[in-house]
């Protein structure tokens, strides 16, 4: 294998072993970034020569003997809303082209201590509006498997560059699958944590009680490492919770044996892919064939997920975004007054979706209509949160598909934001009830594209949702290589 080919935890070993440097290791991802991302267009921004010096300070501290983490020296990509000290931080969006941020994320604190080493940040569809990456106000990221196809979103970036190999690992943000469908559409592992799980301090806000942070990776191990790494409560995020980070490795084993597995029949939706349905159904029952238990089970209110989310995301968004008004920082358009200044910025540095959603928001938390929208959305979320804790009460895990389809082509569904948004049909309930999944591959169409499965669990149980996960990877071989034409 070549070495940016290679997963976490077999870099680490060769790392410890002093049969690899990090600087010979960053140097080949650098080389492959190079080589391949003019076609796939994962990142907005490379930081090549902070790499390598990184990289040198891992090698030296491996030189002098002292010992390594499991994460140190090891080349990752951060999606662009996450704050990096120093290094632009976009959101894809004209209104933060140019801003620089005066301080880290608290993951990017947790990474760098852990030996991390960040080539680049990586492109998403504005402030992770969107389901596809075509939102981006620099460029489409394009899928490895077909660069016709979009990689999904809104962590598209994060997800292809992994999937093509021009980083070991990345970080993405899950609002309403934003992490989950794009390591489907790319082939590769992609979870939520629950919600206050990994502390959303320096995550640049689309819809705060939604907005979580967690990892794309090559295989499941790899995702319990970085989960180790990010986890944990932070006194900068009053979201985050006091609860003790386990070591997520030791859940991986293979075992199954009694696991009780339910099915929930409302997420195989009209309209759903047939080979999207078929392979999830035979995930199913090969875990069963491992010593799970399956059923069918209801979840009746999962039909108004996507009008609840479509009512409380925007009318977060439109209070969140209400900070970039051309005077803080940020861009900012000219006008002849304050109003037309702040008028002119406004229009100007946002895209069309982010001013589409912005509306929404705005409208649903409008004098007259908050009660009618806003307050009955919130009282439908609890309803879904609640259709998830007596599911719970039988099963231990949760198995649907990740997407209704594969991924689409580029532009398929753009004239249709409807269309855009029922791409998120199966984990906008996720997100609403607070509670973590996680996506991996378990098949691939006729075509040749991947195919994801999520396994969704009760709140802060991710070591079931890894053990699971790390099963059903043992006794498959679905982690094939995208084949990315003409490189």
């Amino acid at each position: 294998m070549k070495l940016f080919e290679l997963t976490s935890h077999q870099i680490h070993e060769l790392l410890s072993e002093k049969k690899l440097s990090s600087v010979e290791l960053t140097q080949a991802l650098l080389e492959r970034v190079q080589a391949v991302d003019g076609n796939v267009q994962g990142y907005v921004t490379v930081t090549g020569e902070a790499a390598l010096k990184q990289a040198q300070a891992v090698d030296e501290k491996i030189a002098r003997g002292e010992k390594i983490g499991p994460l140190a020296g090891i080349p990752m990509a951060i999606k662009d809303n996450i704050c990096t000290d120093g290094i632009k931080t976009t959101c894809s969006s004209k209104i933060l082209a140019e801003f620089v941020p005066p301080y880290n994320a608290t993951v990017m604190h947790k990474l760098y201590n852990a030996g991390g080493i960040l080539l680049g940040k990586t492109n998403m569809d504005e402030f992770a509006m969107g389901s596809s990456t075509e939102n981006s106000a620099f460029f489409t990221t394009r899928n490895p498997w077909d660069l016709e196809r979009v990689p999904g979103g809104s962590s598209g970036g994060s997800a292809a560059v992994v999937a093509a190999d021009e980083a070991i690992w990345s970080l993405g943000s899950d609002t309403g699958g934003s992490i989950r469908q794009p390591a489907a559409y790319c082939g590769v592992v992609g979870l939520k944590p629950t919600y206050g799980r990994v502390s959303r301090y320096g995550l640049i806000a689309y819809a705060s009680s939604l907005d979580q942070i967690g990892p794309l990776t090559k295989d499941v191990t790899d995702c319990a490492l970085v989960l180790n790494a990010i986890s944990g409560r932070d006194p900068k995020d009053s979201t985050s919770v006091d609860i003790q980070v386990p070591d997520y490795t030791q859940a991986l084993v293979n075992d199954v044996k009694g696991l009780k597995i339910g099915v929930p029949q409302e997420y195989f939706v009209a309209g759903m892919d047939e080979e999207v349905r078929l392979a999830v159904m035979q995930a199913v029952n090969l875990l069963v064939q491992l010593g799970a238990v399956a059923d069918e089970v209801s979840l009746p209110h999962t039909d108004y997920a996507m009008p609840a989310y479509y009512v409380i995301a925007p009318a977060e968004a439109s209070s969140n975004l209400a900070r970039y008004d051309g005077v803080s920082y940020g861009y900012r358009g000219e006008g002849d007054d304050i109003v037309a200044m702040y008028k002119r910025t406004r229009s100007e540095g946002f895209g069309e979706e982010v001013k589409r959603r912005i509306m929404l928001g705005t409208y649903a938390l409008s004098s007259g209509y908050y009660d009618a929208y806003y307050l009955k959305a919130l009282k439908v979320r609890t309803l879904i949160k609640q259709d998830y804790d007596r599911a719970f009460e039988q099963f231990d895990v949760l198995i649907t598909p990740t997407a209704p389809s594969p991924a689409f082509k580029i532009g398929e569904k753009s004239a249709d934001p409807i269309e855009l948004y029922l791409q998120d049909v199966c984990t906008i309930p996720i997100n609403l009830a607070g509670i973590p999944a996680i996506s991996i591959p378990c098949g691939h169409t006729q075509a040749g594209l991947p195919i994801g499965l999520q396994i969704i669990g009760k709140a802060f149980s991710e070591e079931t949702l890894l053990r699971v996960a790390y099963a059903f990877e043992q006794n498959t071989n679905f982690r094939l290589k995208p084949a990315l034409k003409g490189v």
